[in-house]
C-alpha cells in the first residue's frame, strides 16, 4: 500500500529567479520538506496558491507587482487558514507589522541559516509562530507607538521626495497651514523635531519607501 506523502508542502515566491532558486534547495535539503511550486510576483502567488494548496508559503516582502502584505490579504481570502512565512532583506518594525497584521504566522531575514529558515517553517505548520528575538522586540516597540494616519504618510512621502511644504500643499490641494499640521502630528508621533529626523524615522521604520 502506498503510504501518503506526510512532507511539508511549500510554495516560494520571490522576484529575483536566484533568491528562488536558493530557498527552494533549502527548502529541498530537508528531509521533511518539499518545493512544490515558485512564484515571481503577487499575480502567481494567487494562481499558485489556488492551484497547489501548500501547507506553508515562503514570500519575499517586496515584489515587482506588489508586496506581501496585498498577497497574504489575496490568499487568505480564498484560504482563511494559509500560513505563510515572510522572508525579506528589510527590518523595519512597519514592515514587520504591516505582514503580522496582514496575517503572516512569521518573519525570518534573508540572511538567516538554513536551518533556522526550516525550523521556521515546521514551527508555522505546526500552528506556532515563528520571529527571531530582535524582530520580536521590533514589532513590541511599534504596537504600542500611534499610527500615522494615511494623510500624514502622504505628506511625510513628498517630503522625503525634497517637496517644499507649499508644494505638497499645491499638490495635495490643501493649505499650508494643514500641510504643517499634519507634519507636527507625525513629528509627535514619532518622537522627533524635525523633518529630516521624521524622514530617516520614517524610513527606517519601513513606513516610507524612498525610490
Amino acid at each position: 500500500m502506498i503510504q501518503p506523502d506526510s512532507s511539508i508542502s511549500i510554495l516560494v515566491a520571490d522576484d529575483h529567479p536566484v533568491v528562488r532558486q536558493g530557498l527552494a534547495a533549502i527548502i529541498d535539503s530537508a528531509h521533511d520538506m518539499r518545493c512544490v511550486g515558485q512564484a515571481g510576483g503577487v499575480e502567481e502567488i494567487v494562481s499558485c496558491w489556488c492551484e497547489i494548496k501548500p501547507d506553508v508559503g515562503l514570500f519575499d516582502l517586496r515584489m515587482a507587482d506588489g508586496d506581501a502584505v496585498s498577497a497574504i490579504t489575496r490568499v487568505r481570502h480564498s484560504d482563511p487558514d494559509a500560513k505563510v512565512l515572510v522572508v525579506s532583506s528589510f527590518d523595519g518594525d512597519e514592515e514587520v507589522y504591516r505582514v503580522i497584521k496582514a496575517g503572516a504566522r512569521g518573519y525570518l531575514l534573508k540572511d538567516s541559516e538554513p536551518e533556522v529558515i526550516q525550523d521556521a517553517i515546521r514551527a508555522i505548520k505546526a500552528g506556532r509562530r515563528y520571529m527571531p528575538v530582535e524582530l520580536s522586540a521590533k514589532l513590541a516597540d511599534r504596537v504600542v507607538t500611534t499610527d500615522l494616519s494615511q494623510r500624514e504618510v502622504e505628506i511625510l512621502r513628498a517630503a522625503a521626495s525634497g517637496q517644499s511644504n507649499a508644494l505638497i500643499g499645491q499638490q495635495l490641494d490643501v493649505s499650508l497651514s494643514t500641510v504643517k499640521f499634519h507634519l507636527n502630528n507625525a513629528y509627535s508621533k514619532l518622537g522627533v523635531s524635525s523633518r529630516t529626523a521624521a524622514i530617516s524615522i520614517a524610513v527606517k521604520r519601513g513606513i516610507i519607501v524612498l525610490d
